[in-house]
């Protein structure tokens, strides 16, 4: 009777479940069916996608029950999968050619950029030879594309080339301790910003002037191309015969426009900040004295920014380890004196005076 009894209880139990379970599933597809209806197309997370991949793999009915989704969109998502796996099965065991580092690509980027004319092989043959054995693929590959039309050199580029070949003229006034007039003549080289000759005198000519330009350049070689100067009376028939003479063509600026001639009025400019507006002059031989000293203190150690942070004359770094002639016998830094004080080269700790 016992044994019968389980049997029995056993059986009802399993028929109350099975019903249990209908009823669990019909609500909850009543549910989606309200969901679907209020949702166009619902969003699916990564784990929802890999959970219909594994039950399409194992449950064979799974079509018929799916209603979120379409078959064919749980189909793809496992071919999908398939893509993923082999490609981080193949990437991990892949023996290929070796990653390009960074540094050279800048390089590459680098030489094509400034180097207009050049192509790939040509830029792979400048690496080579640097050091730096790369494929020619690869140079065409990182290198700036180039433009169907010829390649133009920027205005910064072609002004460049001709900084050798250009020097700048001006006069400036100074006055004396007795209001008396001095004029100036200042000749700068384009190249380091050097200033290559100045004078001084109360009455300049054309004659004059230009004597100061056939003293600038001997003939010895140093002759430049061209001439930048103003629209300056001075500058009158006589001195522009004699450059002419000499192969120089005369770059002349417009009128009222001193900023086409930048450079020689930049030096004007230091030489009174840093030079004439702290002292009085006595007279002409005092102002070239003082010019004098000025001047070899701007080509020989006053540092540029467009020069590298060097002097017009490039100096040499000095090590702290070994001597230097701007070290007194106690080996304490020292600085020349340059117009009295006014004016020190950052290469010592204290001013000396006269």
């Amino acid at each position: 009777m016992g044994l019968l009894r389980s049997i029995l209880l056993s059986f009802r139990g399993f028929i109350w479940d099975r019903n249990q379970l209908v009823l669990e599933n019909l609500s909850l597809r009543q549910q989606i069916l309200v969901l679907q209806r209020n949702l166009k197309r619902p969003r699916l997370h990564w784990k929802d996608r890999i959970f219909w991949v594994f039950l399409a793999r194992f449950w064979r009915d799974w079509r018929r029950h799916i209603l979120l989704v379409k078959p064919e969109t749980v189909v793809r998502w496992h071919r999908q999968g398939f893509k993923y796996y082999w490609r981080w099965k193949s990437y991990a065991s892949r023996r290929g050619r070796p990653r390009v580092p960074l540094e050279i690509i800048h390089l590459i980027r680098r030489l094509s950029r400034e180097n207009l004319l050049w192509r790939a092989p040509r830029i792979q043959s400048e690496l080579r030879l640097l050091g730096h054995d790369v494929a020619e693929s690869t140079v065409s590959k990182y290198m700036k594309k180039q433009t169907p039309r010829p390649p133009s050199q920027s205005w910064r580029t072609f002004l460049s080339n001709h900084m050798r070949q250009t020097a700048a003229c001006d006069f400036f006034l100074i006055f004396t301790i007795h209001y008396r007039l001095l004029v100036c003549f200042l000749v700068l080289s384009h190249d380091r910003r050097r200033i290559v000759h100045f004078n001084v005198t109360p009455n300049p000519t054309s004659e004059w002037t230009a004597q100061q330009v056939i003293e600038d350049f001997p003939g010895d070689g140093s002759v430049p191309k061209y001439l930048v100067r103003d629209r300056d009376a001075i500058y009158g028939t006589f001195f522009r015969r004699r450059v002419k003479g000499m192969g120089i063509q005369e770059v002349i600026i417009a009128r009222k426009s001193p900023w086409q001639n930048p450079y020689v009025e930049r030096v004007i400019g230091s030489i009174r900040r840093e030079c004439l507006d702290h002292v009085i002059l006595l007279g002409e031989r005092h102002l070239r004295r003082i010019l004098k000293e000025y001047i070899g203190y701007y080509n020989n150690s006053r540092t540029h920014l467009s020069l590298q942070k060097n002097s017009p004359i490039p100096r040499e770094i000095e090590s702290p380890e070994k001597g230097s002639r701007n070290r007194n016998p106690n080996g304490r830094w020292i600085a020349p004196p340059i117009q009295a004080g006014c004016v020190n080269p950052q290469r010592g700790r204290r001013k000396v005076r006269r």
